[in-house]
């Protein structure tokens, strides 16, 4: 999981938020439009333990970005294992202390990002975590890396009893807009009535990409918002920045996955409440890709995966 590397991307999601919706705590919409409440898929129980879980990554995120490398052993039990994908194995506290104390010395401005892919509990006392990392500036290259842990609880608290990396090198950086070329366009998607729609264009000397679009509920209420894509040359990866009329604004790290790319989205609603999300683009071919935002966060609540959206290139766009 968790010593990571840096990233880059060829390209990268046509839309990284679509309606409101999305953070609606409460309900979902049905067939026709029509609110409903939303069906929980595990106990209430299950669900406090699994937020326990995400809240114990948090904290192993915030202690590797200060460089606590003694906060970050203690995230493992007395006897918890890191292995990587060299498979050096580090064993107990004081090892994984001392390698991640190296980590920081020799990356004095590392900081690391994790995308939680899926989280779920063994037994009682027993979960299994996977995702990916990715630490910028990184000590290995352009890639990121895929992590397995399994967690322990011990008493109150979750901890890592063994974890393993898997390095996956990316392709080759975008370092110019140009390569993002394809997203230029209108595109168009539905969902249960709610129609979304976007205009893609150059901006800035061709640096970024812009995306203004537009919402429109059953209740033909029209919502806007914009965002921009880029290279980030600090962080040598594609990021994007999304500002919605309300005041809210998002911000996402992008990362290759087979067949498309994933985003850990981090933001504030224009009321101020935190949110979270990792969204998944899967292109499908040069006028259409399918979009899902999974893992979403609104405040202290977990919210359901959005259904997959297929999003397309307008038909006279698509022609040319």
């Amino acid at each position: 999981m968790r010593f990571g590397n840096d990233i880059a991307i060829v390209t990268l999601s046509l839309f990284a938020t679509l309606a409101p919706e999305v953070y609606s705590q409460d309900s979902t919409r049905g067939e026709k439009g029509e609110k409903k409440a939303v069906s929980t898929q595990v106990s209430a129980s299950d669900e406090s333990e699994l937020e326990s879980l995400r809240k114990q990554s948090q904290v192993f995120v915030s202690a590797f970005n200060k460089h606590d490398a003694k906060a970050v052993a203690e995230c493992w039990t007395m006897t918890g294992e890191f292995i990587d994908d060299s498979g050096r194995r580090w064993a107990g506290r004081e090892e994984i202390e001392k390698a991640y104390a190296e980590v920081f010395a020799n990356g004095p401005k590392a900081e690391i990002q994790i995308a939680i892919e899926s989280l779920r509990l063994l037994s009682k006392d027993t979960a299994i975590e996977e995702g990916r990392s990715v630490v910028v500036p990184g000590p290995k290259g352009t890639g990121v890396s895929k992590y397995s842990a399994i967690h322990i609880k011990v008493g109150e608290q979750w901890l890592m009893a063994s974890v393993r990396d898997q390095w996956i090198e990316a392709p080759p950086a975008v370092r110019s807009a140009a390569d993002l070329e394809w997203m230029i366009g209108s595109w168009v998607a539905e969902e249960h009535g709610v129609k979304m729609e976007s205009i893609c264009s150059w901006a800035v000397n061709d640096r970024f990409l812009e995306r203004k679009y537009t919402t429109t509920q059953v209740d033909g209420s029209v919502t806007t918002g914009v965002q921009l894509i880029g290279w980030n040359p600090q962080g040598k990866l594609v990021q994007s920045w999304d500002f919605s009329a309300d005041g809210g604004h998002s911000v996402g790290v992008w990362t290759p996955t087979e067949g498309g790319w994933q985003a850990e989205v981090q933001g504030m609603t224009g009321a101020g409440v935190p949110t979270s999300a990792v969204n998944i683009m899967r292109r499908l071919d040069g006028n259409a890709s399918v979009w899902q935002s999974v893992r979403r966060t609104l405040g202290q609540a977990s919210l359901p995966d959005t259904d997959e959206i297929v999003i397309r290139r307008r038909q006279q766009d698509a022609a040319k």
